[in-house]
Formats: structure tokens, C-alpha cells, sequence
């Protein structure tokens, strides 16, 4: 399932062409398919404070509209190099429109996948406890990729999953210079746990990347920006579940008046 909140460009036109590498082809083979670089557009990703001006002017932010909450737990888990004060904003938002807002307790997100799940299963464990019901989880960006693993090994502690431009898909379908960024992040993980060279890897084979292929045992909303120039915005996609395309930048979800619309009508 999914829409969009108006119309989008075409993605593919966004991009620069890119020319494909000649492919090896062994006798009797079918060749694979060639996924060009993804070049992303840094500069296009500085309009997030346009885009938080934008919230605090709509009517969205004021709570028009917005159905009040009895208190549900909502646990905000921040992007790749990112921490908890990124979604700062999104708390205050929730807490006002009547639900209990939590950080997630990750101060910069470049950790082990799976040493960053297993601290956020403790925090779930522990907002699930303080609250008494189950909780909500947005997760931006990686932050989406950590709620979607936790939710696979604690279901019962989660009422939903909603994702903002979290590339479910396809972890590591992201920009160049984003992908040079996790290369920094292996190259420190390395040095700190030198028998996990896989980490930060499409090989990593920690429990985490098996929770990440697996279904998601709870409801989950993807909602991508088609205009996105961190993440391929193909790779937030995912079948099953809902998919919700709004426009704007991908450091901008967590402040995007669109995204919070629809927070809004999910967490109803």
C-alpha cells in the first residue's frame, strides 16, 4: 500500500545519469543488474531549516487537526551520526498533543548495529514497564533500521513502527559521501573490536541483520521523501506494509509538517 501526500517528481530525474561498469560475464550466466552510485544532493539537504520554519508556522504544529493522546508511549531513536537532541523537536510535539515522549538514550548513532539494538531493547523494556502498554518506535533514517530489529525480537512491547526515510530495503543504498561516512564509523568499530571486521557491513552476522530481513511482526509505516539526498529513496520501500511518499529534504523528516501529519493519523 502506499501514497503520497501530494505529487511527487520524478525520482529517476533527479538524479545525474550515471554510466554502468562493464560487467564480467562467465559463459552460460545471466549478468546481474548494475545499481549506478547513488550522488545524492548534500546541498539540497541544507533546506531543513526552511522546513522546521515551516512546521512552526502550520497548523499541524499548533495540534489542528491532531486527535489528542491519553498518554501512549512514543520511543524517538535518531539517524546515522546523529543523537537524541535531532529529535528534540518531534518530542516536544508529541508531548504537547498529549503522549509520552522518551529519547532513546543514543547520544551519536555510529555504534555496532548490534550493540546499539540490544541497548535500545533494554530502553523499550523499560518504557514498555514505566508505561504500562505497548509502545510506538519512529525511527529516522538508521534510527528506523534499529526500531524495525527491536521490534522483530520484542513484539510484544510494540504497538507499531514508523520509519522516516530508513532505507528497510537496502541498509546500505545510500549517497557516496554517506557511505564514505560509514566507512569512517567500520574503520573506528575496527579498531575498537578488531574480531568483527563484517560490522557495518552487508555481511555482518549478528542477529541483527537477520531481524532486519525478517517481517515485521507489528504494524510499520514507511514514510520516505522522493526529493531524499542521503538515502536512495527506492530503498525506503518495502512490500507489505504502508508506504507514504511526502517531498523535502531527509535530515528535514523529523521537523517536516507533511511527516508529522501523518505521525499524527497513525498514532490515532
Amino acid at each position: 500500500m502506499e501514497y503520497s501526500t501530494g505529487a511527487a517528481p520524478d525520482v529517476a530525474g533527479s538524479v545525474p545519469a550515471v554510466v554502468a561498469p562493464v560487467q564480467r560475464v562467465e559463459p552460460g550466466s545471466a549478468p546481474s543488474p548494475v545499481v549506478p552510485p547513488f550522488r545524492g544532493n548534500l546541498l539540497g539537504e541544507a533546506r531543513w531549516q526552511l522546513e522546521l520554519a515551516g512546521l512552526v508556522l502550520s497548523g499541524v504544529h499548533r495540534g489542528e487537526g491532531v486527535r489528542p493522546g491519553d498518554g501512549d508511549p512514543v520511543l524517538a531513536v535518531p539517524g546515522f551520526l546523529a543523537g537524541d537532541a535531532t529529535l528534540a523537536v518531534l518530542r516536544a510535539w508529541l508531548r504537547r498533543c498529549g503522549y509520552r515522549a522518551y529519547r532513546s538514550g543514543i547520544a551519536w548513532n555510529v555504534d555496532c548495529s548490534e550493540a546499539a539494538v540490544r541497548r535500545l531493547d533494554r530502553r523499550l523494556t523499560d518504557v514498555a514497564a514505566r508505561s504500562g502498554r505497548p509502545v510506538t518506535v519512529i525511527g529516522h533514517s538508521r534510527g528506523g533500521l534499529l526500531a524495525h530489529a527491536v521490534a522483530v525480537r520484542r513484539p510484544s512491547r510494540v504497538r507499531q513502527v514508523i520509519t522516516l526515510g530508513s532505507p528497510l530495503s537496502s541498509p546500505f543504498d545510500a549517497s557516496v559521501l554517506t557511505l564514505a561516512a560509514v566507512g569512517g564509523a567500520r574503520l573506528g568499530q575496527n579498531l575498537l573490536r578488531p574480531a568483527r571486521p563484517q560490522c557495518l557491513t552487508v555481511d555482518c552476522p549478528c542477529a541483527f541483520g537477520t531481524d532486519l530481513r525478517a517481517a515485521a511482526p507489528v504494524p510499520l509505516t514507511s514514510i520516505r521523501t522522493v526529493e531524499d539526498g542521503i538515502v536512495r529513496p527506492e530503498s525506503c520501500v518495502v512490500d507489505g506494509v504502508e508506504n507514504v511518499a511526502v517531498r523535502g529534504s531527509h535530515v528535514g523528516l523529523c521537523v517536516n509538517s507533511d511527516v508529522y501529519r501523518e505521525i499524527a493519523r497513525l498514532l490515532r
